[in-house]
């Protein structure tokens, strides 16, 4: 189902027969309605799956890093999605968050179709802002993924690095290589499962 859902919103074919959302909304032939659906429970699962993949790899490389720190912003109470408890550059520890814009979304769909990755890099910009007060004690990325594949630049830095940290442990050099596949992997499984999710079966 993940491959045939990616192909199909690839080529833009038609991926189901019309039909109506759990949430109400109507869901036209491409099925696309689903990837940012706000009844959609799928979405958060996509997130957490994407979220523990970076986990694992940054612990890969043998440096011990938690999900959802608390405590980190005192003024507004937010936590990123994990954060490293050893310095990661310049004697900080890194912090980072997950976002997956939707690629076709109403408010995205007039930059996305002009500029490559441009939801991508308005959720990065977004995410800055959002934890703008972690920069005086962490160095922090957002690892932004559209729903149609599109990285924003800092997270293919941010991957390329934990690769390199991990290779430096394994001694295998396409380390940095087979998480840019794990992560692509979970965001087309996500697709298709939000896909599916706004089928009412009962």
């Amino acid at each position: 189902m993940a491959i045939r859902l990616a192909v199909t919103h690839r080529l833009g074919c038609k991926a189901c027969e019309p039909h109506t959302c759990i949430c109400g909304k109507l869901v036209d032939a491409r099925g696309l309605h689903g990837l940012a659906c706000r009844k959609s429970s799928p979405r958060q699962r996509r997130h957490c799956d994407m979220n523990d993949i970076i986990w694992r790899a940054i612990k890969r490389a043998q440096l011990p890093a938690v999900k959802e720190p608390v405590n980190l912003t005192v003024q507004s109470g937010k936590c990123p999605d994990g954060t490293t408890l050893l310095p990661w550059a310049t004697g900080k520890p890194l912090a980072w968050d997950v976002t997956v814009p939707d690629t076709f979304a109403d408010s995205h769909i007039g930059d996305t179709a002009t500029e490559p990755a441009a939801a991508a890099n308005k959720a990065a910009v977004n995410n800055i802002a959002k934890y703008g007060e972690l920069e005086n004690t962490h160095i922090f990325f957002p690892v932004a993924i559209e729903t149609a594949g599109a990285w924003n630049h800092l997270a293919i830095e941010l991957v390329q690095e934990i690769g390199r940290r991990t290779t430096a442990v394994t001694e295998e050099p396409r380390e940095s290589m087979f998480l840019f596949q794990r992560l692509s992997i979970a965001l087309q499984r996500g697709d298709a499962v939000a896909f599916r999710g706004t089928f009412n079966t009962e």
